[in-house]
């Protein structure tokens, strides 16, 4: 059985732990190191964002045991009508794939954007082809592919 929790601040070595998991994982079938996440300072950032209200982070845990997480932040636009959810993160453990972990994840998710009034969620998945699973996941929980890319300039 799979469960789903809002987290809370003292979660956040676990959420941070995870994170660091994603980002690996991500580096590692890129062949380039994409991230560098350091699970202490992580743990700390996601401890303040959390009790801020600037960060929002579901769980999933099955069995009793820790699975996934999606962390998820606020904004507002005038092409979306208002305020929209990005879902910065979402990772799933390797021994939570295929058995309804994320789709769990993804179904929290937009009730927390429904109670929260969130006109639309929107997600960017990482490079296509090495991750093409996640795209597919995505557009078969109904997300649609808007275009584009991704860019970050570090200031």
């Amino acid at each position: 059985m799979i469960d789903v929790r809002a987290a809370v601040p003292a979660d956040a070595p676990l959420i941070a732990g995870m994170a660091v998991a994603l980002t690996e994982e991500i580096s590692r079938l890129m062949g380039v190191r994409q991230f560098d996440l350091d699970a202490t300072a992580s743990a700390r950032l996601c401890e303040q964002l959390l009790a801020e209200g600037r960060y929002f982070a579901l769980l999933a845990f099955r069995d009793g045991a820790a699975v996934g997480f999606a962390g998820m932040s606020e904004g507002h636009s005038l092409y979306a009508g208002g305020a929209i959810g990005t879902i910065q993160e979402l990772y799933v453990a390797p021994s939570g794939r295929s058995a309804g972990v994320g789709a769990a994840l993804l179904e929290a998710v937009a009730a927390l954007a429904r109670q929260r009034d969130w006109r639309r969620l929107e997600v960017c998945t990482p490079p296509l082809p090495e991750f093409a699973r996640s795209l597919a996941f995505y557009e078969r929980e109904g997300f649609a592919i808007t275009g584009g890319r991704k860019l970050k300039k570090l200031v």
